[in-house]
């Protein structure tokens, strides 16, 4: 999940493992660690990123965190990720990851529906922008919790603030790598530790993935930039190619099908796909 200000854009989920890892640390140790103090390493896309170190006051405590989460994993009756994949990592994926590492999985789930997500989500905002309508309100609703981003406002006025005050602080967006990652392209945006600062925001450097992430990064990548040519020229071509490289699109004999459908169904937003 995104929010975008300026030519930049900051990761919703980032900081929501970010809280849920302070929150583990306090129910294991006690101890309350202002957020501050910590930071997420992390890198990869929106909604495809890796988490592969966690600091507190510039210590990095990752062997601990990651140790604990392939415990809870473990104990898990319907884990998220398997724990051996994980193993195998090193590192703890995005939530989104189920998708590609555990495709057979996410498919059945949706065997269950309806309602999908969606259905649910339509349920949920209608009740949400009825309870945001009373002028006496000063709470958050308490179905605000069902519709998720509960982090939305922190993570919105932290990095607003950051830029506005220049308080050249640590925070994940999405921004052009520009260099920070060795080795890859340098107009690639990435979703990645940046420093935030009046002047706007810099990637901080990083480590390139491993191969064993590197190869699906790639592949998404070159959708984004396929669907970017596509949707700019009008290029069908371009679409087809896109639908063609993500690993979760359509079969090969199947991509045709499915374009033609997608563009006549929107042929009143696409114009350019038809002239």
């Amino acid at each position: 999940m995104l929010l975008m200000c300026h030519r930049w854009v900051f990761a919703m989920f980032a900081l929501t493992t970010k809280m849920e890892i302070l929150e583990g640390i306090k129910n294991k140790t006690g101890e309350v660690i202002n957020p501050d103090r910590a930071r997420l390493k992390t890198l990869g896309l929106n909604h495809l990123s890796w988490h592969y170190g966690f600091e507190v006051d510039n210590v990095d405590i990752w062997e601990m965190i990651f140790s604990t989460y392939i415990e809870h994993l473990k104990q898990e009756p319907n884990p998220e990720f398997d724990v051996r994949t994980i193993e195998g990592l090193g590192m703890i994926p995005n939530y989104y990851l189920q998708y590609f590492y555990t495709t057979q999985k996410m498919l059945e789930e949706q065997n269950q529906w309806p309602p999908s997500r969606a259905e649910e989500v339509f349920v949920i905002e209608k009740d949400l922008l009825r309870d945001y309508a009373d002028p006496e309100r000063r709470e958050p609703p308490e179905g605000l919790i069902k519709r998720g981003g509960a982090y939305y406002s922190t993570i919105a006025t932290q990095l607003l603030n950051a830029h506005y005050s220049n308080l050249d602080e640590v925070h994940v967006a999405n921004v052009r790598q520009a260099g920070a990652v060795a080795g890859w392209d340098p107009d690639w945006v990435l979703e990645m530790p940046c420093r935030v600062h009046r002047e706007g925001v810099q990637a901080l450097a990083a480590d390139p993935l491993p191969e064993v992430c590197f190869g699906l990064l790639a592949q998404v990548k070159a959708y984004e930039l396929l669907t970017v040519e596509a949707a700019v020229h009008g290029d069908r071509k371009a679409a087809y190619q896109a639908l063609l490289a993500h690993p979760l699109g359509p079969s090969a004999d199947k991509i045709r099908e499915v374009l033609d459908d997608l563009l006549e169904t929107n042929r009143t937003y696409l114009p350019a796909f038809f002239e």
